[in-house]
């Protein structure tokens, strides 16, 4: 099980800040028959319901958790500290959702990050000065007197290496908002279906015709290792590791490995409050985002239920989806099921074997979910305070907001932290990306304190074959506290509480399989027509009426919203065609 562990400071804390919230059902009755079932009341399935709803459909969404939100999720671990237990940044959540679905009004805050990076060094600092510290953000000067403290050459280049990222992620967004290619209506039937089917090559063409003479750039960056890309344009190691965090964040895969480039490129591509590439806090965490997603569903008519377990996906005599039975024997009917589990949980655990192809579940059990992560969540009763950039008074400066990066000096760093995890092992100098939302949203913490979340790479599912132990899971919180104690002195005294959530904790909690943030690699042949699978990219399954709507469809995890938006709207074009 994971470890949450406080400590003598924090048991004495917990004793006067009280104990720990739950988020409950609403009062309405679950009701026998609905239109639409969508198991998960994670962001994507939240999405799905509150569409098919404005479509017609009475839909019900069905949360096996205590809490909505899936991965997007606030809990308050230790009393007083909420944290984002799971996914804590907000980036791409689509803008025609965020506008269709009126989140402001329903109650989503962000609190918006600039600078939004920060890399801190382990040297010695001349003359006395502070070690060195690479920080970056939306200001084009700053960044270029940043990067001029380790290569001028650099600084004059980033300008134009933004201006090419930009490009070619803003040519990405009309693949994002649409379902993938027909590839079979194209193909075959009637002309009536082919031209019908057609219109699905819309975006790829608008994608194309943005690109213009940039496609061969576009095809390098999907399928290069980033550090060939980099390796062109800069010649400094903190920013072309720093860059490069960017491109294996959440995915067991190396600078150096053909691929890495891609997701670099899924990382740029976010927008928020009309801002392009911004990255921010939700207020109250990141359970704010599904809560405002879940109070528009409701306000259109969506029954929302927590606590409601799916045991099986009810497949009627003629092989078409029914319905489901929960954990507790009710049995719940409708038209149509969505399913915001993986594609391993919805197949694998879910649905009945005899109604699938052996060649399908085969299929399906390969679908790679391999996962570097263990997420740690820390509540500390003082700011860190890095030997880089000291700040008197506990008084939180600008790099505090960032996404910091340690152990990220060097690229050789990262690559010796991925190469012990594939043999096994968790690194010994792990890549820790750490966030400390509290420097912005003063609701996760009590006065003086702060919640930091310690996103670390690189971890194995299993430790050399074995399963991880509660003295593997505090080991590898130890190492990790080690080397932040390295960057910011104190640190570890600080600590009232830790939650550690190696890979297999993030499935058991969150229904990750693998522990995977995205719901499956997000890797060539795992992505656009292949997500999750050739035969599963259009949102269908082999199961009439039972549909994918998560995070392991296109266009794969992160981009918050869309896999929902896509598999509603599927679902709505083949009831009105029945």
């Amino acid at each position: 099980m994971a470890a949450a562990v406080w400590t003598d400071r924090g048991r004495r804390a917990a004793a006067v800040l009280g104990t720990v919230t739950r988020s409950t059902s609403s009062h309405t009755a679950l009701k026998p028959q609905y239109d639409a079932l969508v198991i998960g009341g994670g962001h994507n399935g939240l999405v799905a319901a509150a569409y098919l709803q404005k479509g017609g459909l009475k839909t019900a969404v069905l949360e096996r958790r205590h809490v909505l939100g899936g991965a997007a999720v606030t809990e308050e671990i230790f009393p007083g500290f909420r944290f984002s237990r799971c996914s804590y940044l907000l980036s791409l959540l689509r803008p025609h959702i965020y506008a269709d679905l009126e989140l402001k009004k329903h109650g989503l805050k962000v609190y918006m990050r600039d600078p939004h990076a920060y890399t801190p060094m382990l040297e010695e600092g001349v003359g006395g000065a502070p070690p060195r510290s690479l920080t970056l953000g939306a200001d084009l000067a700053m960044n270029q007197m940043e990067i001029g403290k380790f290569s001028q050459k650099d600084a004059q280049a980033f300008s134009e290496f933004i201006a090419y990222l930009d490009k070619l992620a803003g040519a990405i967004h009309p693949l994002l908002d649409a379902p993938p290619i027909d590839i079979p209506g194209v193909t075959a039937g009637s002309l009536r279906k082919r031209l019908a089917a057609a219109k699905t090559l819309r975006p790829i063409i608008k994608c194309g015709l943005k690109l213009g003479r940039n496609i061969p750039d576009f095809y390098e960056i999907v399928t290069a290792p980033i550090m060939k890309i980099l390796n062109r344009w800069f010649e400094s190691e903190p920013l072309r590791a720093t860059l490069a965090t960017d491109a294996v964040i959440g995915a067991m895969t190396s600078p150096s490995n053909p691929g890495s480039g891609y997701v670099l490129l899924h990382h740029v591509m976010g927008e928020l409050e009309k801002e392009k590439g911004a990255w921010g806090y939700v207020e109250g965490g990141m359970g704010g985002v599904s809560q405002a997603i879940a109070s528009s569903a409701r306000s259109r008519g969506v029954d929302i239920f927590t606590e409601k377990d799916v045991e099986q996906v009810l497949v009627d005599s003629d092989g078409a989806a029914k319905g489901v039975v929960l954990k507790d024997g009710t049995e719940i009917h409708s038209k149509v099921v969505l399913s915001n589990a993986t594609p391993y949980v919805t197949f694998k655990n879910l649905t009945p074997q005899a109604a699938l192809s052996p060649e399908f579940l085969k299929a399906v059990d390969q679908i790679d979910y391999t996962s570097p992560v263990t997420k740690i969540n820390v509540a500390v009763d003082k700011l860190p305070n890095f030997l880089a950039s000291p700040t008197p008074d506990d008084k939180p400066g600008p790099h505090h907001q960032c996404s910091i990066h340690l152990n990220c000096e060097s690229v050789e760093v990262l690559e010796t932290a991925y190469k012990e995890a594939m043999n096994g092992r968790p690194s010994a100098r792990p890549m820790l990306e750490m966030t400390i939302p509290s420097t912005l949203d003063p609701t996760l913490a009590p006065p003086g304190c702060h919640v930091v979340s310690l996103f670390t790479q690189f971890t194995p599912y299993h430790i050399e074959g074995r399963e991880w132990t509660n003295q593997d899971r505090e080991a590898f919180a130890d190492t990790a506290f080690d080397w932040v104690e390295q960057y910011a002195p104190g640190f570890k005294k600080s600590v009232v509480g830790r939650d550690i959530l190696a890979p297999p904790d993030l499935e058991r909690i969150f229904g990750l399989t693998g522990g995977n943030i995205f719901h499956g690699s997000m890797s060539l042949d795992q992505l656009y027509l292949a997500r999750p699978l050739p035969s599963l990219s259009d949102y269908r399954s082999p199961i009439k009426g039972l549909y994918l709507c998560g995070s392991g469809c296109h266009p794969g995890g992160g981009v918050m919203g869309s896999p929902g938006w896509n598999a509603a709207l599927t679902v709505m074009a083949d009831l009105k065609r029945r």
